[in-house]
């Protein structure tokens, strides 16, 4: 069965290098996709657009122009690769042809191709291998640093759009209730799916319904069903990828090393996922969500002190996170409709103040009287009543927590567009051990300082702790009680506007690092921050050490052994991938 997906997937295209580099990303306060993800989208039905549309003609025509400033060599290049694909794909790659400043500026792709199967997965690798261009691949567009875009690096590449392979079907598997799931589908068409074709099951995934499952599943994934099921990368049983010599894999070829490997390591170091085989979840008919939000005046310090003694050691079936928060909304007058499109929940809250406010936001798999027993055995300082809950469905869920009104349809998720249109930065940290309320209070001081910007601390435990730390890459396991997300997000531009923000995130971080973890001071791979650092040109071990063993700790050198058994040459390169380490 396959599930029901209406419309041609977008493919997002990119905008000029300067504004890249003059606002590193688009978002939403708690839904974050690179710029690339939400310019102008190129679509088949091109009345639904206003770019051209994907061009299905022989990429081996020679009719193409090419900028004065490219040499020949590089001119050939290209030609020969665009020959390459016609010769090595089955069908035409549908793709957006290159414009004569995408050529010229060697941070953006020289191509973008959107294969619509494996077949033109493989040819586009072997080709780009054969012709010396680099290969950036993109499901949702939602990194952080938009490397899945962009290259700092000077050498011409290609980007992979995925959006095209989207398929959803459920899997013939006898010891659980799975789905393949392609790599380009987002997480909001697999939840939709999951509704329609496996009821009152889920999967523990993140809240953003446009992000990519690709990128999303190989970097870890959290979300509210962390302390319950673990990571989305703990409930994948198998996968299938394309390697650097363009032949598909899945856990049995690849062998285990590769598939520890993409499962929470980054897949885009090591190939392109193009499958994924999700394990689902039950989940009760009924859960019960709330957000209670307090001022200072309501005591919100002594109540997220209390909160973090007990929000990892709580019932599994209980997720309660911090939503620390300045969000001042400038008025656009009578009638007008802001740039930033619809208000979610979240923000329409602010009309309350402008001052920082905190918000408890939690799922419970139950109903509410359940809820209210355990509150009051574990929080009842913050005042839960049945009043604070709403009992909904699993799907319904995930739309409240995507900032959506209760009662809105699912058919929502299908949409791959993000309307948000604010500049933000964002940085991670890992909790070992509460905050003092001094240190707090800090925090609240750092928030006052900005109009929109946000601590975000969710609570690991329950299913995360029995997880071993080295059933995956991903090391943030037993001992790490939290991760926060510090976010931060502008309307202006110009540079001295972006600096201006950026300094202030720089400091909000050098403040806390009396009180996160340390040797290293970890950070979350799907938040990626290149303030961490970067690969050089010589892809050295002990250069990327900086940077890699933050995000991975002691695995970081697994995998960079890992790589220089599938990968030696180095094929997938991007700014912070996994380098190569031989024996």
């Amino acid at each position: 069965m396959r599930a029901p997906l209406s419309g041609a997937p977008p493919a997002a295209t990119l905008r000029s290098l300067s504004l890249i580099l003059l606002s590193l990303l688009l978002a939403s306060a708690f839904c974050n996709p690179s710029l690339s993800s939400t310019t102008n989208s190129l679509s088949k039905d091109t009345s639904t657009s206003s770019l051209p549309p994907l061009s299905y003609q022989s990429l081996s025509s020679s009719t193409t122009s090419t900028p004065n400033s490219l040499t020949s060599n590089t001119t050939s290049q290209h030609v020969r690769f665009r020959k390459c694909l016609s010769r090595s794909a089955s069908t035409p790659i549908p793709t957006q042809p290159p414009s004569a400043s995408s050529i010229s500026a060697p941070h953006q792709p020289i191509f973008i191709l959107h294969p619509e199967t494996f077949d033109h997965v493989q040819a586009s690798i072997k080709c780009a291998g054969a012709w010396n261009l680099q290969i950036r691949t993109r499901s949702g567009g939602h990194d952080y640093a938009s490397l899945s875009s962009i290259s700092l690096s000077r050498k011409p590449f290609v980007v992979l759009d995925l959006a095209y392979l989207r398929e959803i079907t459920l899997a013939h598997d006898r010891a659980h209730i799975a789905m393949w799931v392609h790599a380009g589908a987002t997480l909001g068409e697999l939840y939709h799916s999951i509704e329609k074709l496996a009821p009152n099951h889920a999967f523990p995934a993140g809240l953003c319904p446009t992000v990519g499952v690709g990128g999303h599943i190989s970097g870890g994934g959290f979300g509210t069903l962390v302390r319950k099921f673990g990571l989305a990368a703990d409930n994948v049983i198998d996968a299938l990828i394309v390697d650097q010599k363009g032949r598909i894999l899945n856990r049995e070829t690849m062998g285990e090393d590769l598939f520890w490997a993409i499962r929470g390591g980054g897949a885009a170091s090591f190939c392109v996922v193009v499958s994924w085989k999700l394990r689902l979840v039950p989940i009760p008919y009924r859960v019960t969500v709330f957000t209670i939000q307090k001022t200072p005046d309501q005591n919100a310090i002594p109540l997220v002190y209390k909160w973090q003694y007990i929000a990892h050691r709580l019932p599994e079936n209980l997720f309660i996170r911090v939503v620390m928060q300045r969000y001042v909304k400038k008025s656009r007058g009578k009638g007008k409709t802001g740039k930033n499109g619809p208000k979610t929940r979240i923000n329409a809250q602010k009309k309350r103040g402008d001052g920082v406010t905190v918000e408890f936001n939690s799922l419970y798999l139950g109903n509410c009287s359940e809820l209210k027993r355990i509150m009051d055995q574990w929080f009842p300082e913050l005042g839960f009543s049945q009043a604070n809950g709403t009992e909904i469905s699993w799907i319904q869920s995930v739309l409240y927590f995507s900032g959506y009104k209760l009662g809105t349809s699912i058919k929502v998720l299908l949409d791959r567009k993000h309307v948000d249109h604010l500049s933000f930065k964002a940085k991670s940290d890992y909790l070992y051990r509460p905050i003092p309320e001094k240190g707090l209070r800090g925090i609240w001081k750092w928030l006052e300082k900005e109009e929109k910007a946000f601590a975000i601390i969710d609570p690991y435990g329950g299913k995360m702790e029995e997880i071993a730390e080295d059933e995956t890459p991903f090391p943030h396991r037993a001992g790490s009680l939290y991760n926060i997300q510090y976010i931060v997000k502008w309307e202006g531009e110009g540079d001295e506007e972006k600096r201006k923000h950026e300094d202030w995130i720089t400091g909000l971080y050098k403040y806390m690092v009396e009180f996160v973890s340390e040797k290293p001071r970890a950070a979350y791979l799907n938040y990626r921050d290149l303030d961490l650092g970067v690969n050089g040109g010589s892809g050295d071990y002990e250069e990327a050490r900086g940077w890699g063993e933050k995000y991975f700790k002691g695995k970081f050198r697994r995998l960079a052994m890992v790589k220089a058994a599938v990968d030696g040459e180095d094929f997938f390169w991007n700014e912070q991938s996994i380098p190569v380490l031989k024996q």
